[in-house]
């Protein structure tokens, strides 16, 4: 057996994997209510007789599945929750399919299925002897939360893994090279007392006073950050009417910081300036830890696997529709938008539907702007990741435009090709050709500098599960 065969298998369920992947486009849930994605994914799993432990960090739709036995161990990660507000058709005229519903702006639709498509292919071949030790595929809920992640972390389920292999729909092919924020996600609650605001307002003490006091010492803390930093927040509760003096409001933050030393200094003083608000106002004050995800954490060992697997693994074609599609996508897009695209500037072809694959060494370790929950498992076990073309160069993530293009065949391209880059690198790891499992343990080892990893949500929060969400797969 080889590599040929893999990439035969892989091909053969093409199809299978596309209408997979429509489906769960076609039902978008948000995060910790992903009972269809959940459920087909491991309920086909356990089909091609994987393993399934469902349930796992208390989250009823976050599952492992697992096949074969022994070291060494592989995973790979999935996803499969959509975000709110962006329904939408394959169409470049924004035209939602219902109007203010959820959508697949960020690719999970894709991102889990081809995780799904790669583990399938690899099950195959070990259960024909061609390969050894255990591959695994997470299914993980709730990333547009960034914290799904974190529970399954908190619960253990990565901590025997050898290496992890990861992806995410982009609009070009890339190895990810570069470093994601590291995050706290915190609610504030306060607690007042009400009153008459028109004939008694001086027995009344504002819980939304204090939200507001404390709002204007957050932004006066932003002068005093690091680089970098990032504090954004958004009022949960401001009262219930504007003659009545709430004595109930509340406020969610998101802190960003280079890593988790950086963001937990950051919670520590927005803290003190909520006790100092609800001082002023004779209020009372508490929070809740709600994300806490680490800054990522590249493996280059493990990314130039992946991009050598671009040498075998067949190369993206579009058709001539495909292309009049992307151009006609690009046209609802402001020009300001397409030029401040950072990618654009790193290709040598031009094309806004990009083939080539570009290894941005000299972005290794650069912080981006935005946070992932994948970062806890890179501080446990080494991670390699990677992007694809899924939309036309220009598209943002978290838009009605994305949610367009990861509908559409051109986002159904990236994800089988991902799907390639994953089986093929799982395929090097199992077999630990040329050492590389060794390798890529040894830079990971010198990069966490003897970092442990502590989940950034305590052990006493428990994940925001709505209660009508069941488990619909049996453990075990």
């Amino acid at each position: 057996m080889s590599k040929t065969n893999l990439i035969q298998a892989l091909n053969a369920g093409e199809s299978h994997f596309t209408k997979m992947a429509k489906d769960i486009w076609d039902h978008p849930e948000v995060g910790y209510t992903e009972s269809y994605a959940s459920s087909l994914q491991a309920g086909f799993l356990e089909k091609e007789g994987f393993r399934i432990t469902a349930g796992v960090g208390e989250i009823p739709t976050a599952f492992v599945a697992e096949y074969g036995q022994g070291s060494p161990v592989i995973g790979i990660l999935g996803e499969f929750d959509a975000l709110p507000g962006l329904s939408q058709s394959v169409s470049p005229d924004q035209t939602p399919i219902n109007t203010g519903g959820p959508g697949h702006g960020c690719g999970h639709n894709l991102l889990g299925t081809a995780g799904v498509e790669a583990v399938t292919a690899l099950k195959q071949l070990i259960h024909e002897g061609a390969l050894p030790g255990t591959i695994r595929y997470y299914g993980c809920p709730a990333e547009e939360l960034l914290s799904g992640k974190t529970f399954m972390a908190r619960d253990g389920v990565f901590d025997d893994l050898d290496c992890v292999l990861t992806w995410h729909p982009g609009s070009s092919n890339m190895a990810a090279n570069y470093s994601m924020q590291a995050l706290t996600g915190v609610e504030f609650f306060f607690s007042g007392r009400t009153a008459h605001a028109g004939a008694a307002p001086h027995l009344g003490r504002s819980a939304l006073d204090a939200v507001e006091l404390m709002n204007v010492g957050a932004n006066y803390l932003r002068e005093h950050v690091p680089d970098g930093s990032r504090i954004h927040y958004q009022i949960t509760n401001g009262g219930q009417a504007p003659n009545i003096v709430p004595d109930a409001a509340s406020v969610y933050y998101f802190l960003r910081g280079k890593d988790r030393t950086a963001v937990d200094h950051l919670l520590d003083r927005l803290i003190k300036i909520a006790q100092g608000a609800a001082m002023m106002t004779e209020t009372s004050v508490h929070w809740d830890i709600k994300a806490g995800c680490y800054d990522t954490l590249p493996n280059a060992t493990l990314n130039d696997l992946m991009h050598a697997q671009t040498e075998i693994a067949d190369p993206i074609l579009y058709t001539p529709e495909e292309e009049v599609f992307a151009e006609q996508l690009l046209k609802s897009i402001h020009p300001d938008v397409l030029a401040a695209n950072p990618e654009a500037a790193m290709r040598s072809d031009k094309s806004i539907l990009p083939t080539e694959f570009i290894n941005n060494k000299q972005f290794f370790g650069i912080t981006m702007g935005g946070s992932s929950d994948v970062g806890d498992v890179s501080w446990i076990a080494p991670m390699g990741q990677v992007m694809t073309t899924c939309a036309p160069l220009g598209v943002q993530v978290h838009t009605w435009q994305a949610t367009a293009s990861f509908g559409s065949s051109i986002g159904m391209k990236g994800m089988h090709y991902a799907a390639k880059l994953m089986a093929l690198s799982a395929y090097d790891l199992l077999l630990n050709t040329d050492g590389v499992i060794e390798q890529a343990k040894a830079e990971f080892k010198e990069r966490v500098n003897g970092i442990t990893f502590k989940a950034g949500i305590p052990a006493e929060v428990k994940p925001p599960v709505p209660a009508h969400i069941k488990l619909t797969v049996p453990a075990g």
